[in-house]
C-alpha cells in the first residue's frame, strides 16, 4: 500500500481525496498555486508544496513542478482527481518514468479513450451500442455531405479530441452542413490543436446516462449502476441523480452487463465512466471518462462504496474485493453542483466568503472546500460545493434536498443555490420528465 500520495488537484476534490487517504492511514501532499495557499486541503494535508503562480498553466498543469514536488516529498503515488492532468497520457508516462504510481488507468487506455473516433471503434468491437455515424475522421465537406445523407439529418459534427461541448456543431439540413463542418473544425483546432472531426446522427430529445465501472486490470470488473446527467447548461452538468427516472431494472441490467464485458476485454484498471445518449429505450455510446467523475458521490450514496478508496486499492495492485453480486443499490441520491456564479446571468462571482453554513442531517453530504473567510479565486472552475442527498426513494430524496438547499448559506458571493431551489420545485423535474435540452429551456423561461 502507498505510504504517501501527492494530490495533483485543488478545491473540493483535493479535499475528498485527502479524506480517503487519511482514513486509510496514508500521508498526503497538497500541491497548490500561490492563489490557493490558504485552501482547506493545503491546511489539512501532512505536507504542502507551492508549484507556481495563480495561472493553472503555470501551476496545476505544470508537470515538471508536480513531479519535483513528488520527488522532494518522497510521494510514491499521485492522484490526479478530475480535470487538469487527470486524462493526460503524457503526464502518466512521465509519472511512471519517475518510479511513481499514477492512481488511474494506463497511459494507453487514456490515449485510446481520449480519441473519440478510436474510442467509438473500440466500443463497437466489444459490442457496445454506438450512435450511427462516420467510421472515422471526416476530412472533406463532400464526404460529410454523403455521410449525412446516408444516416439522415439532423447530424452533429464533433471534434475527435473534444470535450466540454467544444468543437460540436449541429447541421439540420444540407444547406447548413457547410457552415457546421468548417466551424467545428476551426473550433476544434483552436481548443485542442487538432481539427479532426467525425459525424453522428443527432438525437432530438435524449437523456444523458452514464455507467460507473470499477476494474482492477486483472479481469475483475463491476458496474455500480447508472447516473442520469441530463440536466446540463452548455454541455456542462448541473444536477445528477441515481437511479435514473427513465430506466427500469431490465434496461439497467442490460447496459451494465454490456459495459462490464467491454471493460473486462480492455483489461482496464481503476474507475471509469461510460457515457451514453439514451432515447426510445436504446443506448448510444458517446465517450468514456478515464477518471473519477465530479458526480461520483451519488453512486457512493446508493452503493455505500468509497470510490476513491477503491481507486487507491486497485492502484496498489490489489484485486477487487467485490463481485457484481456483492453490490446492491439502496434508495435514491441527487447531487446539485453549486457554483460561484450569478444564478440569473451566470457571470462569475469570485471573492471573499463572509458566511458559510453547510446543511446537515440524515442523508445529507456536502463536498466543499469553502470556509468563512476563504477567498474564492477568479482563476479556476467556478464549482465551489456539491450538495448530495440520499433518501429511501426519489420523493423522500427531493423533500430532503429542498430542506437542505434552504439551510445552505454562502454569504459574500453570488451562487447558483437559488437556481437549484427553483429547479427542484418544477413539476416536470419532480415527475422526472426531462432531457439534455430541458435545463436550458427552464433557465430561459425563468429569466
Amino acid at each position: 500500500m502507498f505510504k504517501k500520495i501527492l494530490i495533483a488537484n485543488r478545491g473540493e476534490i483535493a479535499l475528498r481525496i485527502h479524506r480517503a487517504c487519511r482514513e486509510m492511514g496514508i500521508k498526503t501532499v497538497a500541491v497548490h498555486s500561490e492563489a490557493d495557499a490558504a485552501a482547506m486541503h493545503v491546511r489539512l494535508a501532512d505536507e504542502s508544496v507551492c508549484i507556481g503562480p495563480p495561472s493553472s498553466t503555470a501551476s496545476y498543469l505544470n508537470i515538471p513542478s508536480i513531479i519535483a514536488a513528488a520527488e522532494v516529498t518522497n510521494a510514491d503515488g499521485i492522484h490526479p482527481g478530475y480535470g487538469f492532468l487527470s486524462e493526460n497520457a503524457k503526464f502518466v508516462d512521465i509519472v511512471t518514468e519517475h518510479g511513481i504510481k499514477f492512481i488511474g488507468p494506463s497511459a494507453d487506455h487514456i490515449r485510446l479513450m481520449g480519441d473519440k473516433i478510436a474510442a467509438k471503434d473500440t466500443m463497437k468491437k466489444f459490442g457496445v451500442p454506438c450512435v450511427p455515424g462516420s467510421d472515422g475522421e471526416v476530412k472533406t465537406l463532400e464526404e460529410a455531405r454523403k455521410i449525412a445523407a446516408d444516416i439522415g439529418y439532423p447530424v452533429i459534427i464533433k471534434a475527435s479530441a473534444g470535450g466540454g461541448g467544444r468543437g460540436m456543431k449541429v447541421a439540420l439540413n444540407d444547406a447548413s452542413i457547410s457552415e457546421a463542418f468548417s466551424s467545428a473544425r476551426a473550433e476544434s483546432q483552436l481548443a485542442f490543436g487538432d481539427n479532426a472531426v467525425y459525424i453522428e446522427k443527432y438525437l432530438g430529445t435524449p437523456r444523458h446516462i452514464e455507467i460507473q465501472v470499477l476494474a482492477d486490470g486483472q479481469g475483475n470488473v463491476v458496474h455500480l449502476g447508472e447516473r442520469d446527467c441530463s440536466l446540463q447548461r452548455r454541455h456542462q452538468k448541473a444536477l445528477e441523480e441515481t437511479p435514473s427516472p427513465a430506466l427500469n431494472d431490465t434496461l439497467r441490467e442490460r447496459i451494465g452487463k454490456t459495459v462490464s464485458d467491454a471493460i473486462r476485454e480492455m483489461r482496464y484498471e481503476g474507475v471509469g465512466t461510460i457515457e451514453f445518449l439514451f432515447e426510445n429505450d436504446e443506448f448510444y455510446f458517446i465517450e468514456m471518462n478515464t477518471r473519477l467523475q465530479v458526480e461520483h458521490p451519488v453512486t457512493e450514496m446508493v452503493t455505500g462504496i468509497d470510490l476513491v478508496r477503491e481507486q487507491i486499492n486497485v492502484a496498489a495492485g490489489q484485486k477487487l474485493s467485490l463481485s457484481q453480486e456483492d453490490i446492491s443499490f439502496n434508495g435514491h441520491s441527487i447531487e446539485c453542483r453549486i457554483t460561484a456564479e450569478d444564478p440569473n446571468t451566470f457571470a462569475a462571482s469570485p471573492g471573499p466568503v463572509l458566511e458559510f453554513h453547510a446543511p446537515g442531517g440524515l442523508g445529507v453530504r456536502v463536498d466543499s472546500a469553502l470556509y468563512s473567510g476563504y477567498n474564492v479565486p477568479p482563476y479556476y472552475d467556478s464549482l465551489i460545493a456539491k450538495l448530495i442527498v440520499h433518501g429511501a426513494n426519489r420523493k423522500e430524496c427531493l423533500m430532503r434536498l429542498d430542506r437542505a438547499l434552504e439551510e445552505f448559506v454562502v454569504g459574500g458571493i453570488k451562487t447558483t443555490l437559488p437556481l437549484h431551489q427553483d429547479l427542484i420545485k418544477n413539476d416536470e423535474f419532480i415527475k422526472g420528465e426531462y432531457n439534455i435540452h430541458w435545463l436550458e429551456k427552464f433557465i430561459e423561461d425563468r429569466q
